[in-house]
């Protein structure tokens, strides 16, 4: 590790091995500096992306749990531990998943992509919610986002007379989408999606030279499990698996009340913590 004085950017012989000291978070010993220049005092624990955390040991335990279907009350009693721990956890878990994924997928093109939404509720079904993901033809997480979406069907007037006019923020997330991954994917590259009529907008603005290909979406094998399909045969099983792992593995994502999430915020990063997971762990052999 190269030391640096983190106050007047000092650097060796200019610091001074000052002691050391237990920390009781990990049963580590850790080596304190000192800085000649200015009398600055620091660690090794200084430049630790953990800094100032007193339960490290956590970390790890509950990014698997978050992966694994498993709610904050019940990684709360498992680890015994508090909501407010996991709460401020799974924000830290998923900051580090995004600069791991920004670092992971640095100078690398894909020829292969599939993307499709996720459709999933905030709180209740009359506040519906999108989630727009790509992948590539490992079932490699490109990236995603959430959008707000208004209610449909026999639901829409009820929505509106409880919660009033709901923005359809899906366009303008599907495109922030494209603008980020796009970097990654080469401009020849086939794109496969099903045959949602606003698709061939995005693509046309971000990928204008790609093979685009949509496929007929069929109907699914359990009512309301639309990511999986009947037929023998999907065209684009990469997207519709990998959506079908995000409803497995993901609580909020469970069609049960007590499960759904109350803020899109907290969707947001515990979707961050599960990206990482599927491409380290998930799909580490493809």
């Amino acid at each position: 590790m190269k030391l640096e004085c983190p106050k007047c950017l000092a650097k060796r012989p200019k610091i001074q091995k000052f002691g050391h000291y237990f920390r009781k978070s990990d049963s580590r010993t850790i080596q304190r500096w000192k800085c000649q220049n200015c009398n600055k005092h620091f660690s090794n624990a200084t430049f630790s992306i953990n800094y100032s955390q007193n339960r490290r040991r956590l970390n790890p335990l509950i990014r698997k749990l978050l992966a694994s279907q498993v709610t904050h009350r019940r990684i709360a009693l498992l680890l015994g531990t508090t909501r407010k721990t996991v709460r401020r956890k799974q924000k830290f878990l998923s900051e580090v998943a995004k600069q791991k994924h920004s670092l992971r997928w640095a100078g690398v093109t894909f020829d292969h992509i599939q993307f499709d939404d996720l459709e999933t509720i905030e709180h209740t079904k009359l506040k519906p919610v999108s989630v727009p993901i790509v992948v590539t033809k490992d079932r490699k997480i490109l990236g995603f986002s959430v959008a707000r979406i208004p209610a449909k069907g026999h639901l829409a007037k009820l929505s509106r007379k409880k919660y009033g006019y709901r923005k359809n923020e899906a366009p303008q997330k599907r495109d922030e989408l494209f603008s980020e991954v796009k970097k990654w994917i080469h401009p020849r590259a086939l794109v496969e999606s099903d045959c949602h009529p606003h698709y061939p907008e995005v693509i046309q603005k971000h990928l204008p030279h790609c093979n685009y290909q949509t496929y007929k979406s069929e109907k699914a094998c359990v009512a309301g499990q639309g990511e999986l399909k009947k037929k023998k045969f999907d065209p684009i099983f990469k997207i519709n698996h990998t959506l079908a792992m995000h409803r497995a593995n993901v609580s909020r994502l469970i069609r049960r009340t007590w499960s759904t999430t109350k803020c899109l915020i907290s969707l947001e990063e515990h979707l961050w913590i599960y990206l990482d997971f599927h491409n380290e762990e998930l799909t580490s052999k493809c």
